[in-house]
């Protein structure tokens, strides 16, 4: 079975909203102040969650027609947006190891996909 084109986006989609999840979670821990007692209130805990639910959504839309071993490695795409949403929202620092981490990901990526041409 060939993978087709709308399941690809589906899923890349997915990596995307879930990378924003992964935003929300760290803004959220960082406001927990070493407790859990605000966990049940905490804003950004639940846009967090609400966001990897709903790239769940998408990614379920996306494999249901298409080859999970083509789709499913495109979800660590989303290593590349939590990278770039690190440097802007938390100013962290992009480092050759990162850049090169990110590069074995999109060129695997880009293998796996081969295999669907």
């Amino acid at each position: 079975m060939k993978t087709p084109i709308s399941s690809i986006i589906l899923v890349l989609f997915s990596s995307f909203v879930g990378s924003f999840g992964a935003v929300g979670l760290k803004l959220g821990a960082e406001r927990l102040g070493g407790g859990i007692g605000k966990l049940l209130t905490n804003y950004w805990l639940a846009v967090g969650v609400a966001l990897y639910l709903i790239s769940s959504v998408f990614y379920m839309m996306g494999i249901s027609q298409g080859e999970l071993t083509v789709l499913y490695p495109m979800i660590s795409l989303g290593y590349i947006w939590a990278l770039l949403w690190a440097r802007v929202f938390f100013k962290e620092q992009f480092t050759a190891a990162k850049v090169g981490g990110l590069a074995l990901i999109v060129f695997g990526v880009a293998l796996i996909n081969l295999g669907n041409a």
